[in-house]
């Protein structure tokens, strides 16, 4: 992680838009200072997601941190659990029967597929899931953690009567 200087020379993260130390605006990260309005929704922090993107360990973490990528992933585990619905589980099959002829005689094609592909791309689902939420938290709340905890405390000098 590369760092660069404010105008007063302090050290800051790349992509942080505000200076830690002075609290003066940072153009980009370059180290000029700039009259821009911010979003100062993480007090000018830096978020991995928005800044890192040069390895293959980056490219997966902005995937995951996406909160688009975490609603697709629910929309298609709905779609399996609906799916899973409609086909029974081997368990409430006769006892007689063999399982794999048992689904292609009562469900044909996508019976036969269902039993085939077994559960593994659901617990997949799952797990991307939760790998989903937790790398989303952790994205926004770590940074929004530090902005909070190194606000600048601001002294009003008593007034003089």
């Amino acid at each position: 992680m590369e760092h660069v200087r404010c105008e007063f020379g302090h050290s800051i993260p790349h992509g942080t838009l505000l200076c830690e130390s002075c609290g003066r605006t940072i153009d980009k990260g370059k180290g000029e200072t700039s009259e821009e309005l911010l979003d100062m929704r993480y007090e000018g922090s830096a978020r991995r997601s928005q800044t890192y993107k040069k390895s293959l360990i980056d490219e997966v973490w902005n995937f995951f941190s996406s909160v688009k990528v975490g609603v697709w992933i629910i929309v298609l585990i709905l779609i399996a659990s609906a799916v899973g619905t409609i086909f029974p589980q081997e368990m409430y099959i006769p006892p007689n029967e063999v399982p794999e002829k048992f689904y292609r005689d009562e469900y044909g094609f996508l019976g036969q597929l269902y039993y085939q592909l077994g559960s593994w791309w659901y617990f997949l689902l799952i797990a991307a899931l939760g790998i989903s939420l937790v790398v989303a938290s952790l994205d926004r709340f770590i940074p929004l953690f530090y902005a909070l905890k190194k606000q600048g405390i601001t002294r009003h000098e008593p007034l003089e009567s």
